[in-house]
């Protein structure tokens, strides 16, 4: 029964702890000066509406005019990649600015073609040939 308590008021209290509980390690800052100048490469004529820890652990959520158009990015602590809806969603990492979701997807969506029976194709021009296409039709 100890036991039980013990684990029900552990419970209660991780459930009472609010969003900053899990913020940013002390000493870990970002504000609206340094929030633009990582931005600026991406986002000409940035301007940073507010600066503040996002409900999502390691994460900044930072309110961003572009252009006349005002949206959320997130910036993770590391201050490395964003998410915002210009991205669709995707993290994209600021020094290469490479699409890590979409390269992700990439691989895991990847079809062996060497497994694509082509018992039954029509196979027009030459069978030895390096490069190969393979149309999928359904007549029906």
């Amino acid at each position: 029964m100890r036991k039980i308590l013990i684990m029900i008021f552990a419970f209660a209290a991780i459930l009472c702890m609010r969003p900053e509980a899990f913020a940013a390690a002390k000493g870990d800052t970002l504000n609206a000066e340094e929030a633009k100048a990582i931005l600026s490469g991406l986002i000409p004529n940035v301007k940073i509406i507010h600066v503040k820890q996002s409900p999502v652990a390691g994460l900044w959520e930072l309110g961003v005019d572009a252009g006349g158009k005002k949206v959320i990015i997130y910036l993770d602590h590391a201050k490395k990649h964003i998410i915002s809806p210009a991205t669709g969603g995707n993290i994209v990492s600021l020094k290469t600015r490479e699409n890590l979701t979409q390269e992700s997807f990439q691989k895991i969506n990847k079809v062996d073609v060497s497994t694509i029976p082509l018992k039954d194709a029509i196979v027009l021009g030459d069978k030895t040939a390096r490069n190969k296409i393979i149309v999928f039709s359904d007549p029906d």
